[in-house]
C-alpha cells in the first residue's frame, strides 16, 4: 500500500533517469559540469610514465561522472568551440599544477583543427604565466581525416605552435597512410595508431600489418608513435617487436582524475625529470 502510494504521488522520473540520454554541452559548460581526467601514456620498453592525455568528462549532478558521447554526439559548432577554449585553459592550469607538484610532464589534448585555427593559441599559451626552465609543451591532437584533408591549415598551425614548445600529433591514424606516405614532411611531431587496429594485432595479420606501416611511417619522418589502446599484454608485446615505443590503455591505465595522476606519479618515484616524448 506504500508503495502504491508513494507511486502515485511520485513527480515522475528523474529528469535524466535513461544513462544513455544525451546531455546538451551548453548546459555542461553553463553549470560548470566539465572536468578533464588523464590517461598516461606509458614507455613500452621500460614500462615507465612518459607523458598523459587529457579527456573530457561532465560530472552530472545526478548521473555522476558521464562519458563524452552523451554531451558531444549534438552538439553545435560554436559550444564545441568554447568547449576547446575552455579545455585548453584547462590544461594549461593542470600542467602547472603538476608542475608545482614535480610532475613536469608532457600533456596532450584533443581539439579540433577547425578550432585551433579560431582560437588564439599563441596569446593564450603566453599568457598562461608558466614557469621558465620547466615547460614541456603541449601536443595537440587532431583526428587523422581532418589533417589529411587540409594539410595546408594544419602546417600553418604547427608553424604558430613552434615557438610555444607546442605540436601537433595525429590522431585514430590508418586510412590515411598511402596518403601520407607520399608526402616529403608531414606537420606533426607524433602518430597514434587508431585502437581497432591496435586491437588483436597479436593475431590479427591485417592489424599487424597496419601497425607495422604506420610504425614505419613514423620512423621515416622522425616522429614518435604512439599505440592506443592496449588492452593485452600480447598486443603490448607486439607492438614492441614491430618498433613501437609508446603506448596507451587499460593494460596500463584507466583514465583518471588529475590528483590521481599525482599520486600515481608519486607512487612510482617519477616525481622529477620526467623524460619528454
Amino acid at each position: 500500500m506504500l508503495k502504491g502510494l508513494r507511486e502515485l504521488f511520485s513527480s515522475g522520473p528523474a529528469p535524466y533517469a535513461d544513462p544513455h540520454e544525451r546531455i546538451p554541452l551548453g548546459e555542461v559548460l553553463k553549470r560548470n559540469w566539465l572536468e578533464l581526467w588523464y590517461q598516461p601514456k606509458i614507455d613500452l620498453r621500460n614500462m615507465q610514465p612518459v607523458g598523459a592525455e587529457a579527456l573530457v568528462r561532465a560530472r552530472h549532478p545526478e548521473r555522476g561522472v558521464v562519458a563524452p558521447h552523451i554531451f558531444l554526439s549534438e552538439a553545435n559548432e560554436a559550444d564545441l568551440l568554447t568547449l576547446s577554449e575552455r579545455v585548453v585553459l584547462t590544461v594549461l592550469a593542470d600542467w602547472e599544477l603538476l608542475a608545482r607538484q614535480g610532475v613536469a610532464m608532457k600533456l596532450a589534448v584533443n581539439v579540433p583543427l577547425s578550432a585551433l585555427a579560431k582560437l588564439p593559441l599563441a596569446q593564450m599559451l603566453r599568457e598562461s604565466h608558466l614557469p621558465t626552465g620547466k615547460w614541456t609543451g603541449l601536443v595537440f591532437e587532431v583526428a587523422e581525416e581532418q589533417i589529411v584533408g587540409d594539410l595546408p591549415l594544419a602546417d600553418e598551425i604547427a608553424g604558430v605552435l613552434r615557438p610555444l614548445d607546442c605540436t601537433l600529433a595525429l590522431d585514430d591514424f590508418g586510412a590515411g597512410y598511402s596518403a601520407l606516405a607520399r608526402l616529403r614532411q608531414l606537420p606533426f611531431s607524433e602518430l597514434k595508431i587508431d585502437r581497432m587496429y591496435v586491437m588483436n594485432c597479436h593475431r590479427d595479420r591485417r592489424n599487424a600489418d597496419l601497425c607495422a606501416r604506420a610504425i614505419e611511417l613514423g620512423r621515416r619522418f622522425g616522429l614518435s608513435v604512439v599505440a592506443e589502446g592496449i588492452e593485452s599484454v600480447h598486443e603490448s608485446r607486439k607492438l614492441q617487436s614491430l618498433g613501437c615505443h609508446i603506448g596507451q590503455g587499460f593494460l596500463f591505465a584507466k583514465p583518471m582524475p588529475k590528483g590521481q595522476l599525482i599520486g600515481l606519479m608519486a607512487g612510482i618515484g617519477l616525481m622529477a625529470g620526467i623524460s619528454n616524448q
